[in-house]
């Protein structure tokens, strides 16, 4: 299946804005020459526009032409997109590497969140990801007992396990639930991510599902501080933000 035109769009008006083609300040060219350029219909364009809107590097408001915002590393969840995707999207290289890949039983959430018997055994995985050579992300991921073989024949350095599972094993995902918050650094997180032990990290722990809804695996991401923001668009006619009180507050 081809990408969508609008991700063609959107990714190409992207790298004109970060080479500076589209200053900080300017204004995008209008809807309707922006689908006279690609031969496309005006709603093509405005869900290319609103994913640069998701990603913070054009401005939000309606109209028919958009201001062009400082760049910030956003990562929107209006699209289900691997980290390295995002990353290369936005203009940043980035590096993975695995640090530890061992099967073991699933502990009780791991079970609960893969949708397996107790005490199945899933391969637990252990990443660090760099933007620009930066440590950014720690990545703890329980891969259910069905993909495990896969994610084990992947190079150390592979750049994205999601997108390498796609391509090789037919493994797509299509869903996603996400848990955003915040917690301290302990000691192996500190260590990894350059930063000192209780410094400040945001979490983001997900599960990835197939079209049928069977779950692929389930992570624990943390991020160091100032490193990424993450976006959350929604208006009334689409599936609202949900927010949900911490542990402490049940």
């Amino acid at each position: 299946m081809g990408t969508a035109r609008y991700l063609e769009i959107a990714d190409e008006l992207r790298r004109a804005i970060l080479s500076g083609a589209h200053p900080v300040g300017g204004r995008l060219p209008s809807e309707s020459d922006l689908a006279s350029r690609w031969s496309v219909s005006r709603g093509t364009v405005r869900q290319a526009v609103a994913t640069l809107a998701a990603e913070g590097l054009i401005g939000s408001s309606q109209g028919a032409r958009r201001i062009v915002l400082r760049h910030e590393r956003r990562h929107s969840f209006g699209e289900l997109n691997s980290f390295a995707q995002w990353a290369e999207g936005v203009g940043h290289e980035v590096r993975s590497r695995f640090l530890s890949r061992t099967r073991r039983p699933a502990t009780a959430e791991e079970a609960e969140r893969l949708a397996l018997p107790a005490g199945t055994e899933i391969l637990a995985v252990l990443r660090l990801r760099t933007l620009d050579g930066e440590p950014t992300m720690v990545e703890r991921t329980a891969y259910a007992d069905w993909v495990a073989a896969a994610v084990e024949a992947l190079p150390e350095d592979c750049r994205s396990v999601m997108d390498s599972l796609a391509a090789d094993s037919g493994i797509v995902a299509h869903y996603g639930e996400h848990l955003i918050d915040a917690l301290p650094a302990g000691s192996e997180d500190a260590r990894l991510l350059e930063i000192r032990r209780g410094g400040p990290l945001l979490r983001q722990r997900h599960t990835s599902a197939t079209r049928t809804g069977r779950p692929i695996e389930w992570s624990d991401d943390r991020y160091r501080a100032g490193s990424v923001t993450f976006s959350v668009s929604n208006s009334v006619v689409a599936t609202p933000l949900e927010r949900h009180p911490g542990a402490g507050e049940r």
